[in-house]
């Protein structure tokens, strides 16, 4: 059952204020969304594979989606963005349109279905309002920036002080964490993979034989480990996500975040429209959805980062501009996300 603060209700009240629901936000529309809308209600709804949000962010933006456009209905099917990926995989090779929009935070996968020319062109007019580092995606407007994650180290503060606390990537290696760490798996969550991507980068695969010799326990999802904290069952979460972490703490669980001295993960990740999308002009409006001020303002609630410039940073969060962050290119994650997973299988035995 989703718990929703008291914060919360205040700011989704004054969110949906802003934003306008039902009959009134669809008077407000402007004149492009307006013109997608009535086309999208006519095919009535849209499946978005969601590999970004958590399980309770991705319903909430579904939600706060079919609020703004009534008449059109999503259907989110949420997983870890490897698996979304293979669910698209399997979906293409038994010949089935399922998918409307793809999200997922491993970079790669644009790239690859690009090539593959499973990527439908479209810019959103909305998308000219989002941060200006994050409105040009692609140049051929396939895919289009939908998501800013930042990943980092968090404690459980019941079983170890801010003191203790490690500070740096590199202090999980100590052998005083063993059997105290929790992280996911980079073959389920591309957050993960792209984390394993940027430390190797940086230490090389030797960090992850280090990291296995304290055994940790390990997930599926970035999110797991918050989890883990919150149960008790270790002290320490490495690479897990600002939002859910923040959002677990405002929820009353003893955890603390930790900004590596090093630098924070940062993924920033697109959304696309496949080809073959069975809804495309619904598919075209859940874009614009993305890029425009109203996933941003449902987001911040649970913690997610903005992406425009008039909606701001979740509270609790650090701005951007004051934290060092770390992240891979494209070509190093397209390439090193499949190498990794099959480093981590060989490392950690799973």
């Amino acid at each position: 059952m989703q718990m929703i603060t008291r914060r919360q209700l205040a700011a989704m009240a004054a969110a949906m204020a802003a934003m306008g629901t039902g009959a009134a936000g669809a008077q407000e529309m402007p004149p492009h969304e307006r013109e997608l809308h009535e086309a999208a209600r006519r095919e009535g709804e849209i499946t978005w594979y969601s590999g970004q949000y958590s399980a309770e962010g991705s319903e909430a933006v579904g939600r706060a989606f079919g609020e703004r456009y009534p008449g059109v209905r999503c259907n989110v099917v949420r997983s870890t963005s490897q698996v979304a990926f293979q669910r698209l995989s399997q979906d293409n090779r038994a010949g089935v349109a399922q998918c409307d929009v793809f999200s997922s935070t491993d970079f790669g996968h644009y790239s690859l279905l690009k090539r593959e020319g499973r990527l439908l062109k479209y810019r959103p007019v909305n998308a000219d309002g989002l941060l200006p580092a994050l409105r040009h995606a692609d140049p051929d407007d396939t895919y289009q920036s939908s998501f800013i994650g930042l990943y980092l180290l968090a404690h459980n503060t019941r079983k170890v002080s801010e003191a203790e606390a490690p500070k740096s990537w590199t202090d999980v290696l100590d052998p005083k964490w063993r059997n105290q760490l929790a992280v996911g798996h980079p073959g389920f969550s591309g957050a993960i993979g792209i984390w394993a991507v940027q430390m190797r980068k940086m230490y090389g695969w030797d960090y992850f034989k280090r990291l296995e010799r304290n055994r940790p326990l390990i997930g599926r999802s970035s999110i797991d480990p918050v989890t883990v904290l919150n149960a008790g069952e270790r002290s320490v979460g490495v690479a897990v996500p600002s939002g859910s972490t923040l959002l677990s703490i405002e929820r009353g669980n003893p955890l603390r975040l930790i900004y590596p001295t090093e630098g924070v993960l940062a993924t920033i990740s697109p959304s696309a429209i496949l080809r073959n999308a069975p809804h495309p002009n619904a598919a075209k409006l859940f874009m614009e959805f993305t890029t425009g001020p109203y996933l941003s303002q449902t987001v911040r609630l649970l913690y997610g980062e903005s992406l425009r410039p008039d909606v701001p940073p979740p509270e609790g969060s650090r701005p951007l501009d004051q934290i060092t962050l770390l992240a891979p290119t494209q070509e190093e994650a397209e390439k090193g996300v499949p190498e990794v997973r099959e480093l981590w299988r060989d490392t950690f035995g799973i």
